[in-house]
């Protein structure tokens, strides 16, 4: 990659450029980037697209699903013309289409432990934007392991949550000090539904955050986990500590 933007990149990031949290500098950073997202799903499509569209350097895409038609009332990644396909060549196609700059990497197939490490080492950022509890875990302790941020999501029926766990950092917890105990819903939006907007809105601020985290501006979700009630329209945030006994990252940070 570049170290300097052209005057067309200057042009298509021009109104996130004027923002003097970011600048150019921090369109370098953008730049020069890479994450990984997991699942190309409702939360995948908008986290995708919008990091795609603020000029992510390299999108590592993991999903091994194929795009199915009650897929379309939320991931809007996805749409008629792609059904059947992988949805990882799904999002690409659209994604190339938003930006051809980026730099795509596709991961067509479930990952194993070993798969997983390899992906998140090459990475600076991980998204989780899966839909079960045991994909999480293996995430998480992937990120722990490397020393990567992650930026966690999930929604189901009308209810959204949002976290960031940053390793990097002594004082924040991992995705196992919170749901460590099974304390998580196992139904699956496919179970027991879900509505698309709220997805969105999740997918959005784990954008959001990401770009906090790759650019260098803002307060990260760190330590803190926000609540949504799509049904009342409410947001609740609560303080998350790291767990010193945890069994994913206590060990980490204790010595």
């Amino acid at each position: 990659m570049t170290a300097e933007l052209s005057d067309e990149e200057l042009m298509r990031y021009s109104r996130q450029i004027l923002l003097a949290q970011i600048d150019i500098a921090g369109q370098l950073r953008l730049q020069q980037s890479s994450v990984l997202i997991i699942g190309l799903g409702g939360l995948g499509s908008p986290v995708a697209l919008y990091l795609a569209a603020a000029g992510v350097g390299c999108l590592h895409l993991a999903d091994f699903d194929r795009v199915d038609l009650s897929n379309l009332q939320r991931q809007i990644v996805h749409d008629c013309s792609t059904l059947g396909q992988l949805k990882v060549q799904s999002a690409a196609q659209r994604l190339r289409q938003i930006n051809p700059q980026l730099d795509l990497q596709l991961h067509e197939r479930a990952m194993d432990a070993d798969s997983l490490a390899a992906a998140v080492a090459v990475v600076d950022l991980v998204l989780d934007c899966s839909d079960n509890f045991g994909t999480r875990e293996a995430v998480n302790a992937a990120c722990v392991a490397a020393g990567k941020p992650l930026v966690s999501g999930a929604a189901i029926r009308l209810e959204g949550q949002l976290s960031v766990f940053d390793p990097r950092r002594a004082d924040s917890p991992c995705y196992h000090c919170l749901y460590g105990h099974g304390s998580e819903a196992q139904l699956t939006c496919s179970e027991a539904g879900v509505v698309g907007p709220l997805v969105g809105l999740v997918g959005s601020l784990q954008a959001l955050e990401a770009l906090k985290l790759l650019a260098g501006f803002g307060e990260p979700l760190v330590g803190r986990l926000l609540l949504i009630d799509g049904l009342a329209t409410r947001f609740r945030e609560l303080r998350v500590k790291r767990d010193p006994g945890c069994s994913v990252c206590g060990v980490q940070h204790a010595g």
